[in-house]
């Protein structure tokens, strides 16, 4: 008869196999090992002399606690969008009851930051792909002027701008533009307009912005640049008589230079209607090789490639307050911003591969 194989009591292999077999919940009375009839393991009792274990953690609470990863998934999940429910009622709670603040000029920022800026931001982000370089250039804090060129056919360049900077800087500062006359006559544009912090291109309104720490924004060139036809692109039109000039000089803000190239392509322009303009009311009627021949289809702008430079901000705080009243000095300076405009603009038409890409 062969010798018997003595397998110790701690040892957990199988007398088949020698692998690890999975540990079998205990039963109840009649099934193997004695265990309670509520289906859980029965107590042991230690031998005489012998250490009590630490009593090991039953299997019904170990499926009762999930894991903390889990807790966290699915609550930050089911919180964030509790949360933007909330927010959302919330919101349309303050629209209904009036219970929102506006400043002087029509300006209202919770309207502005949750709605206007949500329905730009694909705009500027997934179809025209704004690249901004510099915006290490508009201050942190107090008052700014922007200068930009201006183009387009229809105004997208100012909105683009707007979104630019408040995404990109990193105090997320909103831009005050300064617009003119046609907008606040357009039904719906004017009041939206108003709420998204644009006002009249007048020197007292962008002056006491200024003081009161805005960054405003202003596209000397008018009508001018952005109607101007598809062959004349990315020259610069005349700065007018240089009264921004004298708004950042009479408040001491510094004069940022900002080139935009991409949006000349948008809809090019290679005609002007202007009798069908002058029945309207309009500066100019554009004809371009989609518009009126594709109907509303045509008015889709094309997905052009932007990008957005911000220049060497220009001090003027160094200046004596009557110096607001120079010609000579604000011929000087306007005259400076417009070329380093000009010459940023040929810089980045040199550096980009495709009008799309």
């Amino acid at each position: 008869m062969a010798d018997a194989k003595v397998i110790p009591f701690d040892d957990d292999r199988s007398r088949s196999g020698g692998t690890s077999r999975p540990a079998r919940r205990r039963t109840g009375p009649g099934g193997p090992g004695g265990g309670r009839g509520d289906g859980s393991a029965a107590p042991v009792s230690a031998l005489p002399g012998a250490q009590v274990p630490e009593q090991p953690v039953e299997a019904e609470q170990v499926v009762q606690e999930p894991r903390g990863d889990a807790v966290d998934a699915e609550g930050s999940a089911g919180g964030g969008w509790e949360r933007r429910i909330a927010g959302g009622l919330a919101f349309l709670r303050r629209r209904v009851t009036g219970d929102y603040d506006v400043d002087e000029f029509g300006y209202d920022k919770e309207l502005t930051d949750q709605v206007l800026m949500s329905a730009l931001r694909p705009l500027a982000d997934k179809y025209f792909r704004v690249e901004v370089k510099g915006i290490e250039n508009i201050p942190s804090d107090g008052g700014a002027l922007i200068v930009a060129n201006h183009s387009g056919t229809l105004p997208l360049d100012g909105l683009m701008l707007q979104v630019a900077v408040h995404d990109n800087h990193p105090a997320e500062r909103h831009l005050r533009l300064l617009a003119a006359d046609l907008v606040f006559h357009l039904p719906v544009v004017n009041e939206l307009a108003r709420k998204a912090g644009h006002t009249l291109a007048c020197a007292e309104d962008a002056q006491r912005l200024l003081e009161t720490g805005e960054i405003v924004g202003v596209m000397p060139e008018g009508f001018k640049g952005i109607g101007k036809p598809f062959g004349e692109r990315y020259k610069l039109q005349r700065f007018g008589r240089g009264g921004f000039v004298s708004t950042a000089l009479r408040a001491g803000a510094p004069i940022v230079p900002c080139s935009i190239v991409g949006a000349e392509e948008i809809y090019p322009m290679i005609g002007n209607a202007k009798t069908l303009a002058r029945l309207l009311g309009f500066p100019y009627f554009p004809i371009t090789p989609t518009f009126p021949w594709l109907g509303p289809l045509g008015a889709l702008p094309l997905p052009t490639k932007w990008t957005i430079q911000f220049g060497e901000p220009i001090p003027t705080d160094g200046y004596p307050p009557e110096a607001a009243e120079d010609p000579m000095l604000m011929f000087n300076l306007t005259d400076q911003v417009r070329e380093q405009i000009q010459h940023t603009l040929y810089k980045l038409l040199v550096q980009r591969r495709s009008v799309f890409f």
